[in-house]
This record gives C-alpha cells, structure tokens and sequence, in this order.
C-alpha cells in the first residue's frame, strides 16, 4: 500500500496570511478553484489553516508556503516553510 507521506513526503500549499496577531501562531487563507459539478462554472473556494510561525517574521498579505506536520497544538498542524514579503 502506497501511501503519499509513507514516502516522507509532506503536502504543502501556498496561501496568504490574514492574521498573525497571536505568538508563533500564523493564520494563512488558501484559494482554490473547484468546477460546479451542475453548471459547470468555476469557483473559488477559501480555507483558513493555523500554521506555526517560530521567529514570528510574517505579517498580513504575505505570501507564504506551508507544510504538513505532526498535532502541535489542538488547531494547528501545519508549520511555515517559506515566506515572501507583500508586494507593497
């Protein structure tokens, strides 16, 4: 049985933070586009994750890339991978 993170490796999904108000704690909305299964029309689709942020170097509208990890807390399970500052 194959399974995707018995290989080591680990989802990861780009997003953009809204709020970083709490410490270490991050909260990254992502967007993506599903296809309306009657009309056939695209849409857009929002998920909000808490990922962990340890030098808490993000603000909001940056734009960041997280990874997968193991129950850190009771609502975050993802962890910060990569951050690319707001286009200001």
């Amino acid at each position: 049985m194959s399974d995707e993170n018995s290989t080591g490796r680990r989802r990861q999904v780009r997003g953009k933070v809204v709020s970083s108000k709490m410490d270490k704690t991050i909260v990254v909305a992502v967007e993506r586009t599903v296809k309306h299964k009657k009309y056939r029309k695209y849409i857009t689709r929002m998920r909000t994750f808490q990922a962990h942020d340890e030098q808490n170097t993000c603000a909001v509208d940056d734009v960041v890339i997280i990874e997968e990890c193991r129950p850190l807390s009771r609502h975050k399970r993802w962890t910060l991978v990569e951050r690319i500052p707001a286009q200001s």
